[in-house]
């Protein structure tokens, strides 16, 4: 399996649907309102098979260079998800996105898990900027962007449609002239 090692407790790995899907829909649906306020796929993730085909949906985006979703592992069990979600060739850019079981938060994992993807943004996949955009209301993900030393470019106003409607929406950014890895 392709694994990219952070530290002795954490690791990030493409996808295994068959191996990975059971066990990340475990952590969803064990905690399902709270990550679908802010995620809304959540909610539609219905099943193991559904997160299975999510998974190698995602491998396929891999290979086409759309996206790149990885697994993050700590102490060798899935613990949650993080991807580039898109890139913007033309200003050399992508997005980021996480999530992360409720047995897994509080412990430092997302905040290196950032830092890991930084890293592979700057220094493999060529971009200049990583975005991070979390809801206003969403403490739990601005807080992982201030503590990885991403800015905060400004708000935009209604900027993400959640389930109970629109929200404002923080978007911070890291440079890769701030990069200091």
């Amino acid at each position: 399996m392709f694994m990219y090692p952070i530290d002795d407790e954490l690791a990030l790995a493409l996808p295994r649907p068959v191996l990975d899907a059971p066990k990340l829909y475990a952590l969803i649906d064990a905690d399902r309102a709270a990550i679908a306020r802010f995620l809304p796929w959540a909610a539609d993730t219905k099943d193991a098979a559904g997160e299975q085909a999510f998974l190698t949906m995602t491998l396929a985006h891999f290979g086409q260079g759309k996206s790149v979703n990885l697994v993050i592992y700590y102490r060798g069990a899935p613990a949650g998800t993080i991807s580039f979600n898109g890139f913007d060739d033309a200003g050399a850019a992508t997005d980021l996105g996480y999530w992360l079981g409720e047995p897994f938060r509080g412990k430092g994992i997302m905040h290196r898990a950032v830092a890991a993807m930084c890293d592979l943004a700057f220094t493999e996949y060529g971009r200049n900027r990583v975005i991070i955009r979390a809801a206003v209301d969403n403490p739990a993900s601005n807080a992982v962007a201030s503590k990885a030393g991403f800015h905060l470019d400004g708000t935009l106003r209604e900027g993400e449609r959640l389930a109970d409607g629109f929200h404002d929406v923080n978007e911070w950014s890291r440079l890769k002239s701030e990069w200091h890895n």
